[in-house]
């Protein structure tokens, strides 16, 4: 194996940051690496939702979602009505966006209206199945 110049002096650098303590107490220190699964993800996009994973950069559909529920958690605490409803202009426009970013409806995505409406829909058809 051939070794660089540069190689050369990375190494070197290691050394000496080792000798001085600079790997000392880092985080995770003497625990395993957690391993990200981006076996859902193209392998060609990898390494771009590595890279804005750590540069704390969020997809924008993940931001509009967030979004949405500070909006609705806002929301639900609002007792002037006309606040509430410029607060309700602004939700049903997130929720426009985040289904115009994804070319289909956001409503499955937001867990406690998909549960709402999921177990309306159960109950419904139990009520008739037993009518019958």
């Amino acid at each position: 194996m051939i070794v660089t110049g540069f190689e050369k002096i990375v190494e070197e650098r290691i050394r000496a940051a080792q000798r001085n303590g600079e790997f000392d107490n880092l985080k995770g220190a003497g625990r395993p690496l957690e391993h990200e699964d981006y076996s859902r993800i193209p392998q060609e996009l990898r390494l771009a939702y590595k890279i804005l994973k750590n540069a704390d950069c969020l997809p924008p559909e993940i931001e509009i979602r967030n979004e949405i529920i500070r909006t609705e958690t806002l929301l639900s605490n609002m007792e002037d009505e006309a606040l509430r409803y410029q607060t309700l202009k602004k939700l049903n426009f997130l929720i426009m966006k985040l289904n115009t970013l994804r070319g289909g409806s956001a409503a499955f995505d937001i867990p406690q209206q998909y549960e709402h409406k999921l177990v309306e829909h159960i109950s419904t058809n139990k009520k008739q199945t037993r009518g019958k």
